[in-house]
Formats: structure tokens, sequence, C-alpha cells
């Protein structure tokens, strides 16, 4: 476990490394990028091996930072911090190889994303808030970047509002810790010390401060109404950042609910329980249908993206440690499946036929033309809709059992999400990969179109799938299939750490 820090300390050390190689040689920046994901995933596995179970937090560094305002650099680890770590390892790994064909600035562009990365990291982490927050916005900062200067689709607007909404987010939370921390006579910005001040503040301003930390989380984690930065961000952003997108950053935000928000005020998680549920399950039902009657494959997966964080939220909602267990195992399991199907919509196939039209797309035969991207997309589609074998399933049936016992008609509602979710993977699938097969076809040579083009003449017009993109994929195909079959590797880490102290709470409302 003591390793974990260097998780943080190897992605921002490869980040300026990348910098300053890239300079002189693109290839240089993408090996030293690829061997500080592998690094920094390494030292994440190593101390996942070796770690014993516990409901507290397993302090790695605490460190006086700035005593005058009793801030500590505090690291500390449990079994839901040590999923998402292990998560992000995954994600940035297949992330870089994703991004191996980017062409332009180079060193800056791993430089960016490894400092995402090394900010993830922070936060998932932190036990001081103020800590926390400083990583949760360094976190944010490259991700524009990443999406304004390497983007495709409105990059310029998609980072902006991206941008925008996770800063607007961010002050919210920083308004409610200054509250807790100014009114309750806090000595320090440890969660655990926050925590106790908490309680110490009047009814009212315990609903008010936990709406406005909860609600700024929950911009990033893509809630609804807050939800529209996260199809325009994920459609604007290189094929790399889409994946970290989906894959870690929105999990910044329902982290952020569930290890500050939840514990800090119990008593205003079940003040707005209904509310948050409500609207999480409107997310889900609503993305869903969206999803569903999109045109553009990136924006079907977007929405997909929103109603399945819609899942993670309603399990938050639901305050009990089976809901809770299951919506960490959906963050992980999502966190993958996105991933993947990002990674097969916006590098495999747009890269090779330059347009995410489904009616485009259509008349191609891809599954003749891309076997490999076609396959990798049906066992990832079929994950996400939930299918038993694959991560979605244990995830969201755990997830729903869970709502069940805090509220039948939820649950209902949250599994008719599911059958949404299924007919727009379905549709998704049967357009793009097995649809007509029969009039244009776009060549990987600047989109033009060869109109008598048969599938054995457009099967030269693509470029092969590369060794990046293979070992990239099966990756996260084994994480997710190994997930689907062996759920208790990750719940063994994850109920533990729902008996602490500061959880007990959340289940009381906290109620002594």
């Amino acid at each position: 476990m003591n390793l974990l820090p260097y998780s943080i300390y190897l992605s921002f050390a490869g980040a300026l490394l990348a910098l300053a190689v890239g300079q002189r040689s693109a290839a240089a920046a993408r090996v030293v990028a690829l061997l500080t994901a592998l690094a920094a995933w390494g030292v994440a596995l190593v101390a996942a091996f070796g770690f014993k179970p516990t409901p507290e937090l397993v302090t790695l560094v605490n460190v006086p930072w700035i005593p005058q305002l009793g801030v500590n650099y505090h690291l500390a680890a449990d079994g839901i911090s040590l999923t998402l770590v292990v998560l992000t390892g995954l994600a940035a790994t297949a992330g870089v190889l994703f991004s191996w064909n980017i062409e332009e600035r180079v060193g800056e562009f791993f430089a960016f994303y490894l400092a995402l990365i090394g900010g993830v990291y922070g936060v998932f982490l932190s036990a001081d808030a103020f800590v926390f927050f400083v990583f949760y916005e360094i976190a944010i900062v490259p991700k524009y970047f990443l999406i304004a200067n390497w983007g495709s689709t409105n990059r310029q607007y998609g980072a902006m509002k991206l941008a925008l909404y996770s800063f607007a987010g961010s002050a919210l939370v920083l308004a409610g810790l200054l509250w807790v921390y100014a009114t309750g006579h806090a000595t320090g910005f440890g969660l655990s010390e926050l925590t106790r001040a908490a309680p110490t503040l009047a009814r009212a301003d315990q609903l008010t401060v936990f709406a406005l930390i909860f609600t700024g989380f929950a911009v990033l984690a893509g809630m609804f109404p807050f939800h529209t930065w996260a199809p325009t961000g994920h459609v604007a952003a290189p094929t790399g950042a889409s994946m970290l997108l989906a894959g870690v950053v929105m999990k910044l935000g329902a982290y952020g609910c569930l290890r500050v928000a939840m514990p800090l005020i119990p008593a205003g998680l079940a003040f707005w329980q209904p509310a948050i549920a409500a609207l999480a399950v409107i997310g889900i039902i609503y993305a869903g249908l969206v999803a569903l009657v999109q045109d553009d494959f990136k924006f079907v997966i977007g929405y997909s993206s929103v109603s399945h964080m819609g899942f993670v939220i309603l399990g938050l909602a639901a305050a009990n440690p089976v809901a809770v267990s299951g919506a960490v195992l959906q963050m992980f399991s999502h966190g993958a499946i996105a991933g993947l199907l990002f990674a097969v919509v916006g590098r495999m196939v747009y890269e090779r036929t330059h347009t995410r039209q489904l009616a485009e797309l259509q008349k191609l035969p891809l599954h003749r033309l891309m076997p490999f991207s076609a396959v990798v997309f049906v066992i990832a589609g079929l994950a996400s809709m939930g299918m038993p074998g694959f991560s979605g399933f244990p995830a969201e049936l755990t997830l729903l059992i869970g709502t069940s016992q805090f509220s039948t008609v939820w649950a209902v509602c949250a599994a008719f999400g599911v059958l949404i979710a299924a007919a727009f993977t379905l549709r998704a699938i049967q357009v793009a990969f097995f649809g007509q097969a029969s009039a244009s076809v776009a060549t990987a040579n600047g989109g033009a179109h060869a109109e008598h083009g048969g599938p054995a003449d457009a099967a030269h017009a693509y470029a092969p799938i590369t060794w990046p993109e293979k070992t990239g994929a099966l990756l996260l195909l084994a994480a997710i299939v190994l997930i689907g079959l062996k759920p208790d590797l990750l719940l063994n880490w994850i109920v533990p750490s729902l008996q602490s102290q500061a959880m007990r709470a959340i289940w009381t409302g906290g109620a002594q």
C-alpha cells in the first residue's frame, strides 16, 4: 500500500519527461507515456496484491503542508480507492495505446495526458479535503487542453463547456467545504476533522452544505440535469481523452459524492435522498432514450455513459452497503466498458471510415472490413447491456438489489433503463456493423467514397488494426471478463470499506 503514492509521482514525472523528449522525438514521447502508465499501474497492482481489507482508511503519507490552515499532505487508501486506482491504471494504459496515432505536438499531448492521470490518482488517494480539491483541479485543466488542441467536432466549444461545468461544480464544492471549516470551527481540512465539525452546524446549514457539495461533485459525475457537458465533451475529445473522460474522470465526481459529501453530512443525504434518486432515474431513462435516437455513433456512446452513470448515482442515493458496493463495482465496470466502446468508435472506426454517422456506416460491411473491431464492439456492447459473464452484470444486479431495499419503485424504474440500454446498444451494433453492406465505401485515404467498392475491394481500403489498438482492446476486454466471472476480486476490497465509522453514519442518516 505504501507504494501507491508513487502512482502520482510517476505520472507527473512522466509528464515532464514526455514534454522534454517530445521536442526531439515523437516516438520517444510515446514510449515514455506508455512506460509511465505501465509503471503507475504496476505500482497499483503490486499494492493491490498485498492489500489486506480493512474498514478504515490506511494512511500512506501524512505530513504538514500548510500548518497555518491545518492542511496536511495526507494520502490514504481503502478498498474503494484501491479499486478506482487500479481502474485508473488500466484506463490510462489503454488510452496511451489508443493515442499511438497522435502525430501533432506529441510530447505536449502526452504531457497533458499524464498530468491528468496524476491528478486522478491524487484525488482517489487524498484524505485531506484541501489536497483532494487541489488534485481535483489539476485533473480538470489538462482535460481542457487535450480537447481544445487535439479534439475534433466543435472541440473549442466542447472543451470550454466541459471546463466551465467542471469549475462551476468545483466552486460549489469549495463553498461547501469552507462553510463547514469556518462555521464548524474545524482546525484542519482532514476529511475526518471536517466530518467531526459538520454535525455542529445548524440543521438548515447542514442541508444547504450537503446540497452544495453533492451537486458540485454530481456535475462531474454527469447527473441529470447537469449532464449536458458529457456527450458534447466525449464527442469533441480525442479518443484517448474520451476514454479517460468516461473511464475515470466522471468517476471523480461519483467518488467525491461517496468519499466527501455523504460521510460529511449524512443527515443531508437522508433529506435529499428522494430527490437524488429521482434525478438519477430520470437520467438513466432520459439519456437512454436520447441514445436510442442518435445518428452520431459517438453521441450514442456519450449518452449511454450518462445513463450508466445514473445507475451509480442511484446506488449512492440508496445509501445501503449492498447498493453502494454495486455502485463502486459499476464505476469500475463502466470505466472499462465505456473506454473500450469509445476506443472502437473513435479510433478504430472513425479514423478509418472518417464518418460517425450511423446512416453512412450502415452502408459499409464493417463486420467484414473490420472483424476485430466488430467482435470487440459486440462483446463490449453485451457487457454494457449487463449480460452474464461480463462485469456489467454483477455490478448492475448488485446495485438494483440494493436499490430495491431502499425503494422497489426506483429499482423497477431503473430496471426499465436496462431494457433501454439493450435497445440502443443492439441498434448501434446492427446499424454500424451489420448494415446493408451494399453502397458506397469510404476509403482510409481522406474519406473519399468508392461507389463500386464491394466488400472485397473495401477490405484493402482500410488500414489494418494496429498492435497498440489490439493490445489496448484486449487489456480492457480481459478486465471486463475477469470481473464478470470473479466480481468477488473487487467486492472483497469494497465491502469491508463500507463498514468504516464514516460509512456507517451514511447508513443511519447520521443518527447515533
